[in-house]
């Protein structure tokens, strides 16, 4: 491998003078009066709702203006010009578009608030935003283990076998400030990438991507973290305590010049209840965690942007068991954890410095090396039954993005690249005190890969009303095996003129680069003689085709989006675990299919109080064929060998899964939020086997209520109290063996949180 180190070095140092921030938009507006002749030298001033980050601009003789390297998030705009009313607007900025906004200035005595409404004419892709407020008061979602700000309000997404599902798969994205964190990994990890804590926005991207946008199909999260801008030599502190031994404190600082910004957190937690359970009842389930944060932004020059960011996160988990020798799961001999006090310990570091030129209010390029570390170990009790397993990942990614982005009168264009070069260490061990077979000792095994991408995508604007979009990806994959792409994707948006509806389109190809595993001779030797002729064979890389229609409708604030998409997967990247052990090995299976209808709803603020939403996806994931690739075997009637021509549902599919909830302020500087969430169920792996209470194809129907609510006193103090699955209704979400054998959903959790702000 010593030859990809070399191709990536050299091509990354070759390289390094190209670079659109792919968290960044850019705003060409035009201002003009009543009678629609352009309005010179009006003043234009967009500033961040949550911070104090601003932009300014002025519109030249034809009542334009352009800005450029615009983050992703919610702004609120203003419009000044002699001799009209002053303008306020609300708009909400997504990453990767060009946003074209037309301000009326009114020669009356009135003060006008404009709502400019959220429609994205320039973008195919189905996006969801999540601000720091949203977090905040969202049952559960401020919790450093919590989930619920990607599933309470994106549609297809949820937790199962203590992973996050999107559109019927595994593998995500995680991006900040634009820049993609590598990680080829798929069911190694549990804790989650960043702390919600330190998130101030969060761009939920769910397919149809533009070329720039990476080959993670099921879906990217683009966090444009905390930066200090909203701070003035300020502090917080924040204390929680629940009902299942929960604490958890944050304190976090941040300070801002006319030139920098900074912040900075320090994160601990711990719980009774980390993982899910594969009883009702909670045994031998701790969790604790620790993670630092930190943020830096230079306004070098007015054309030069210097941005670091870097983490530190471990968080460690107890892996629950079933004690009971008398209950169905144990007499029913699909997995027996009543002999096991297994742990895992995960450790998640990154770095990231990014520098973003403007060479003019039309063109920008960022330059951003990069490092990450990441780690999963496995351990257990040399003495536990029926094996002691030992499964330790390292993976350590060093790279960079680059990419260049251009505004033309009609066209937004884009190019660059994307690079890494990842060493894997990893240990395996296996102490078999069954007698079944013979122990393999600890054996560390390395590798390495590397990989190259380059991109170029352009958005055609053909008029006011029409958008084309087309790009290519190409990708170079060197690794156990030796691969390549060149992908296409195309798209199209159409706004139909007074109802400012935009119907959608798109269809494009994705190379999804396969984990990066190492495995002992030993290891080999184990599985080898284990029934069924099992070995492993080199995964090869998930390739994916796409094809998606959707629509928007804003109707006096309220806005729907609707979208049907279906993805054809070949060589679909899953996991299986290794005989008895929790060696979780991923594996390739030779085709999947998934399916669906989406649909969002979002209020605008109501009764000057509320803000309502509704999030719901009826999706079909199914695979065929034979393990391909990983952990595989022949036995020819077992389906852990071959699933078959026909295709079948894999074990994360549910098929109809809804949430939805209320956001209100209530007097007196208090507020409520709640959410419901329904699921129809998924697929029972045990269908057919008289084994257990549930014998049908999917397991049961479940529905669970969270609430919070809370109140500022003043300006220093603010209090809370949440309630996460309200009525304790308990259910069996699957059967996958996966860490902890079956799992049940969460059991009430009921916690206070105080937050208090001070200055240093």
């Amino acid at each position: 491998m010593s030859a990809i180190r070399l191709f990536v070095f050299l091509f990354l140092f070759a390289c390094s003078g190209v670079a659109l921030a792919t968290d960044m938009s850019s705003i060409h507006g035009i201002v003009h009066d009543p009678q629609h002749f352009p309005v010179a030298n009006a003043e234009v001033t967009i500033r961040a709702a949550s911070s104090e980050l601003a932009f300014h601009a002025r519109t030249d003789a034809s009542g334009a203006f352009d800005l450029n390297a615009i983050p992703i998030g919610d702004y609120r705009v203003t419009v000044a010009a002699t001799g009209f009313v002053p303008l306020d607007a609300t708009i909400t900025v997504v990453s990767g578009t060009h946003t074209v906004l037309h301000f009326l200035l009114r020669i009356t005595s009135a003060t006008e608030t404009v709502t400019v409404q959220a429609t994205q004419a320039d973008s195919v892709t189905p996006t969801t935003t999540i601000n720091r407020q949203q977090i905040d008061q969202t049952p559960g979602a401020s919790r450093t283990l919590g989930m619920e700000m990607i599933t309470d309000y994106v549609p297809g997404a949820y937790m199962t076998h203590d992973m996050l599902h999107m559109r019927g798969g595994h593998q995500t994205t995680w991006m900040l400030d634009g820049v993609a964190i590598p990680n080829t990994k798929i069911a190694s990890n549990v804790g989650p990438q960043i702390d919600p804590g330190d998130i101030e926005q969060l761009e939920t991207d769910r397919g149809s991507y533009s070329a720039d946008l990476g080959d993670r199909t099921y879906g990217v999260f683009n966090v444009l973290p905390r930066n200090g801008f909203e701070r003035n030599r300020a502090g917080d502190l924040r204390f929680y305590g629940g009902n299942l031994g929960d604490f958890e404190e944050q304190i976090s600082l941040g300070d801002h010049s006319a030139k920098t910004a900074w912040y900075t957190s320090l994160t601990g937690s711990r719980s009774n209840y980390g993982l899910a359970t594969p009883v009702a009842a909670i045994y031998h389930d701790s969790t604790n965690s620790e993670s630092i944060f930190a943020s830096v932004i230079r306004n070098q020059t007015s054309a030069d942007q210097l941005r670091f960011s870097g983490q530190y996160r471990q968080d460690y988990f107890d892996i629950p068991y079933d004690p009971s020798t008398t209950d169905w799961q144990y007499q029913s001999g699909y997995y027996n954890s009543t002999g096991l006090r297994d742990a895992q310990q995960e450790r998640d570091a990154f770095l990231i410095a990014n520098w973003v030129h403007t060479v003019s209010p039309k063109l920008l390029y960022q330059v951003a090396p990069f490092y990450h570390l990441n780690e999963a170990n496995y351990n257990a009790l040399p003495t536990d039954q029926p094996v002691a397993t030992t499964w330790h990942q390292q993976s350590n990614y060093a790279g960079m993005q680059a990419d260049l982005h251009a505004e033309l009168p009609q066209n937004s264009f884009a190019g660059g690249f994307y690079s890494f070069y990842q060493a894997e260490n990893d240990l395996f061990g296996l102490q078999v005190n069954d007698g079944s077979a013979a122990s393999v000792p600890n054996r560390a095994a390395a590798t390495d890969a590397g990989l190259v991408e380059f991109y170029i995508s352009d958005h055609w604007r053909v008029n006011r009303y029409i958008t084309l979009m087309g790009g290519m990806r190409f990708s170079i994959f060197r690794s156990l095996l030796n691969e390549s792409a060149s992908y296409p994707r195309i798209g199209a948006t159409v706004e139909i003129p007074r109802l400012h509806w935009v119907l959608r389109g798109f269809y494009g190809h994705f190379f999804q680069p396969a984990p990066v595993e190492t495995v002992s001779s030993a290891l080999l030797n184990y599985v080898t003689h284990q029934s069924g002729q099992n070995t492993f064979v080199p995964l090869p890389s998930e390739r994916d085709e796409e094809h998606q229609f959707g629509i928007q409708i804003p109707e006096r604030g309220w806005l729907l989006d609707i979208d049907n998409f279906e993805t054809r997967i070949n060589n679909f990247l899953d996991h299986s675990n290794v005989g008895e052990s929790n060696i979780y090995f991923p594996i390739a299976v030779d085709g999947a299919l998934v399916r669906g209808w989406e649909m969002t709803l979002h209020s605008p603020e109501l009764a000057a109080r509320g803000r309502f939403y509704l999030t719901y996806s009826n999706q079909i994931a199914e695979e065929r064929g034979t393990v391909i690739g990983g952990f595989t075997c022949s036995i020819p009637s077992d389906p852990a060998c071959n699933i078959g021509p026909a295709y079948t549902p894999v074990d994360h599919d549910q098929r109809n899964t809804l949430n939805t909830g209320i956001t209100w302020q209530l007097p007196t500087h208090s507020w409520f939020a709640s959410n419901v969430y329904y699921g129809s169920g998924f697929h029972n792996g045990l269908a057919g086997a008289n084994l257990g209470p549930y014998n049908g194809a999917y397991l049961p129907v479940h529905t669970t209520f969270d609430v919070s609510g809370g109140h500022n006193f003043g300006k220093r103090w603010k209090a809370s109290a949440t309630i996460v699955n309200v009525t304790n209704h308990r259910v069996l979400l699957d059967n996958s063996i996966t860490i902890g054998g079956f799992h049940y959903n969460d059991p009430r959790m009921v916690y206070g949180e105080l937050h208090y702000r001070f200055h240093f």
